[in-house]
């Protein structure tokens, strides 16, 4: 005959089975996190690198390039020519900051009704004045006396009618009159019960879903860094990626020797 403790015991089983899948689960989303986090951290190291060493050597590229194209043009004239040498000049040249230039302007619902009559030359009309229909007046004067807070004494039940009473009021303000009418049937319909308190089987369930849905996107994360062309150059030199700085630099020492004399033997023409 099974003891009351047993069937405890055995009813609690699964439970814990599934507490040691989750601290399975976590244990090893920490592990991914940790080997994600790192490889994130290299790439970003060799990326600020790449960027300090061979940086200035690409915008002098660039430069060369922008002076090159120009040579051409004002050697030809060409319209041709003359379009390569401003687009070349163009990707040298900075691009003001779009924040600063629409500093004042707009926000992320568009732009303000003064930079709009600016850009139309139209006058900026004053907010009109709202004038609350009959039908809302109604509403709103029988809703503040149902909803009003000193009505009741329960802390509760008073913070949840204050906050019902701000939206009425807001409504009002604004003379929406089908807004009052839907707050009308939200009071009628009373207080939304409590939720109920999820079980720990239920608990532990939801905590398994959360950490398969952190490890699908620490993946994503993983692989858009190993896809990236950063880690595509780690993979070329993993143990001495300094290396293959030195080896890229050298490179390009080589292409900025051969503009500047392409540039030289332009200028020389003139």
């Amino acid at each position: 005959m099974t003891t009351p403790e047993a069937e405890q015991s055995e009813a609690s089983r699964p439970e814990e089975r599934l507490e040691r899948a989750v601290r399975a689960a976590e244990q090893a989303l920490i592990e991914f996190e940790i080997a994600v986090e790192t490889f994130r951290v290299e790439v970003e190291n060799f990326s600020r690198l790449h960027e300090q060493k061979l940086g200035p050597l690409y915008l002098h590229l660039e430069e060369l390039d922008a002076r090159i194209a120009e040579a051409k043009a004002a050697r030809t004239g060409d319209p041709e020519d003359v379009r390569a040498a401003e687009e070349a000049r163009a990707r040298v040249l900075p691009i003001p900051g779009v924040e600063e230039l629409m500093h004042g302007w707009m926000d992320g619902s568009g732009l303000f009704p003064e930079a709009v009559a600016m850009l139309t030359e139209q006058e900026v009309r004053p907010p009109q004045r709202v004038r609350p229909s009959e039908e809302a007046r109604r509403l709103y004067r029988e809703l503040a006396r149902k909803a009003h807070p000193d009505l009741v004494q329960e802390g509760d039940e008073q913070d949840r009618r204050e906050e019902f009473l701000s939206r009425v009021n807001a409504a009002y303000a604004r003379g929406d009159e089908a807004l009052l009418r839907e707050l009308a049937e939200e009071w009628e319909a009373g207080p939304v019960p409590p939720e109920r308190k999820p079980s720990r089987a239920e608990e532990l369930y939801a905590r398994l879903e959360w950490l398969a849905e952190r490890k699908e996107l620490l993946t994503l994360v993983a692989r858009e860094l190993e896809n990236g062309p950063i880690a595509g150059m780690l993979r070329l030199a993993p143990e001495d990626p300094d290396s293959l700085l030195e080896e890229i630099a050298g490179k390009l020492y080589k292409d900025v020797a051969e503009r500047e004399a392409e540039l030289a033997a332009l200028l020389a023409e003139e």
